[in-house]
Order: C-alpha cells, then sequence, then structure tokens
C-alpha cells in the first residue's frame, strides 16, 4: 500500500483530494498537513511515499520546502497539485524532481490517472529488478510509446501489461464484465478499466451490452470470438 500525505492550505480541499486517493486502489491516506511547518513534522512522523504538496502554503512557498521533506523522508516522492499555472514555476518544480505536475480544478479520473501511473512505473521501477532496461525508464518518463491492436497508440497512461490483464480477464469470464468488475480483478480504478474496454471496444474486438434497472444502464463488455 503506499502511503500518502496530503498538503493543503485549505481543510475541505484536502478532504476532498483525501476522498479521490481512498478510492484509488493500491494507496492510502495517512495525514493531512495545512502549513509548511506541519507538513515537515508529518513527514517525518509519518513517513510517505508520495506528499501530495500545493505549492501556495500560508508559511512557505511548496517548491521551497520539498527539500526540506526530502530532508526527514529521503525517498518521498512529490506530485505537485496547485493552481499555479506560471511556466516558471512549473519549471522549477520539473527540477526539483516531483514525479507529477497536476493544475487545480481536476477531477478524480485526473487524478486517479497520475496515481496509477505512478504505481506502476515508479514503484514497479523499485521492485521489479536491480538492473533497469531502457523501456523500464521510459515507462516512468511516459515514453513507453506503447501500442495496442494494429500498432494504434493507447490512451493516455495506459499500458500494454495492463490492456493483456484486461483482455484476459475477459477471455477467463463465463459471460460479459461491467468495468467496475474488470476493476476489482485487476486491482485498478473503474475509471482506468473503463478506458481500457472503451479502446478494445473502439478496436472491435468487445460486444457492448447494455443493463438497464435504477438509474443510467450499465455497460457490459464481452469479448467478441
Amino acid at each position: 500500500m503506499i502511503k500518502v500525505l496530503i498538503v493543503d492550505d485549505d481543510f475541505m480541499v484536502a478532504k476532498v483530494h483525501a476522498g479521490f486517493i481512498q478510492r484509488t486502489p493500491g494507496f492510502t491516506v495517512v495525514g493531512a498537513a495545512h502549513t509548511g511547518a506541519r507538513a515537515v513534522t508529518e513527514t517525518a512522523r509519518l513517513q510517505p511515499d508520495l506528499v501530495l504538496l500545493d505549492i501556495h502554503l500560508p508559511d512557505a512557498n511548496g517548491l521551497d520546502l520539498m527539500h526540506r521533506l526530502r530532508e526527514v523522508a529521503p525517498e518521498l516522492d512529490v506530485l505537485v497539485i496547485s493552481a499555479a499555472r506560471e511556466v516558471d514555476t512549473v519549471r522549477k518544480a520539473l527540477r526539483g524532481g516531483i514525479v507529477h505536475y497536476l493544475i487545480k480544478p481536476f477531477s478524480q479520473s485526473d487524478l486517479q490517472e497520475r496515481l496509477e501511473h505512478y504505481r506502476s512505473a515508479y514503484q514497479g521501477l523499485d521492485a521489479s529488478k536491480d538492473v533497469a532496461e531502457q523501456a523500464d525508464v521510459n515507462r516512468v518518463f511516459g515514453l513507453d510509446g506503447a501500442a495496442g491492436k494494429d500498432g494504434r497508440p493507447l490512451p493516455k497512461g495506459c499500458s500494454i501489461e495492463t490492456l493483456k490483464l484486461v483482455e484476459a480477464a475477459l477471455k477467463e469470464a463465463d459471460g460479459d464484465l461491467s468495468a467496475n468488475e474488470v476493476a476489482v480483478q485487476l486491482g485498478t480504478s473503474r475509471v482506468s478499466a473503463r478506458r481500457y474496454l472503451e479502446y478494445l471496444n473502439d478496436e472491435g474486438a468487445l460486444e457492448v451490452r447494455l443493463k438497464y434497472g435504477v438509474g443510467r444502464p450499465e455497460r457490459r463488455y464481452l469479448l467478441k470470438a
């Protein structure tokens, strides 16, 4: 489980982001801090794997704070979440070694996409092997150039490895599956699972069935013979 600390001066925004993270498989929120000083204290105490760091804090600039956080947690990764759009700010963040820069406001799916990329790329690089191949490094920097069926590029943030797992889940199923059922099997988010399923549907590999009930009909996917 990847431990996340949220650093944001707005209590309600931090709570919303915590909800997004808790709904992303493989991640857990271990705490929140609303000032730079508290962020340093909580990072030292909790030793999170990842900090969601706002730039505008009442007592510190988030980018200046990064090196202090890494002094108390040397293995810490940082994902910046901020309304700051200035090019110089983004450049400074990149030079500070962040894993991503997400501009507010953003949706749950926007954050989940970045978190899932972090989990598969950064965490996978740490755990998979002692020596990295170029493909491993490319995946970290989002340059894997993954292509699916007939060489068509996969949607942003998707990987050929996960696509194969989605196809395998469909092959092993007794019937059709929903995006939520695929997500549970693979340990990913429903949003991510649906992205792969819709890709396969666009490629003509799936049959989509609608299941009607209360509310909107549920899309269910069946692999064509």
